[in-house]
């Protein structure tokens, strides 16, 4: 997934690389040996994870925005991810200003920017794998079509699919995507999916830490 970094999720990532330089951290760089995503993204950190995505806006947001999508064809779709890709490339973006400044954008960068670079990207899709809220401009608006949409809200509310690792030669860091079932209420179904892109060589850098 390519991204558009916006100017909080630059701050995101400069304030971690001063605090990483300030504490004299030195991250394994080492673009040949990749990490073992599914051996650092443990049951613990799914765990973790899965608390704070329990926060009552996510569902009720994913819920609200799947009764209004919920007679949308694909053909309907797929006209609105290409408005989405064309208003990347321009200043006038109405259908993704609307979705960054949504309550559940503005959790999910809060909580981006409080892991201080364990995190590089997050975004939540409804049931129809449009995105609902995100902490940076994705690529496109709609994910069904994509693993991490059919590998957990087609498969089920507990559903858990890790991605493999990719190294990004910008910021010179291994990251994967934790892709998780957003659940209803009482846990029974899915209605959504959540996408969290994780900065494996800082998870790394802190297990090694706790060790």
């Amino acid at each position: 997934m390519m991204v558009r970094r916006t100017a909080s999720a630059w701050a995101i990532a400069l304030g971690f690389l001063s605090v990483t330089q300030a504490s004299g951290v030195a991250m394994a760089n080492d673009a040949s040996t990749p990490p073992n995503p599914q051996r650092l993204i443990n049951a613990a950190f799914i765990a973790e994870t899965r608390e704070w995505l329990a926060n009552p806006i996510v569902p009720m947001m994913v819920s609200a925005q799947s009764e209004r999508h919920e007679a949308l064809t694909q053909a309907d779709i797929d006209a609105l991810d290409q408005q989405w890709r064309a208003e990347r490339e321009v200043a006038n973006q109405p259908l993704i200003s609307a979705t960054l400044s949504t309550p559940l954008s503005s959790y999910l960068t809060r909580i981006q920017a409080g892991a201080l670079g364990l995190y590089t990207e997050m975004f939540i899709v409804d049931a129809k794998g449009l995105n609902v809220g995100q902490s940076a401009i994705t690529g496109d608006y709609w994910q069904g079509d994509e693993a991490k949409y059919e590998n957990t809200f087609l498969v089920g509310p507990d559903a858990v699919f890790i991605d493999e690792a990719e190294w990004d030669e910008d910021w010179q860091i291994w990251r994967a995507q934790l892709n998780l079932s957003i659940p209803n209420e009482d846990g029974t179904q899915a209605i959504g999916a959540a996408t969290i892109e994780v900065n494996l060589t800082e998870l790394a850098r802190r297990q090694g830490a706790q060790s």
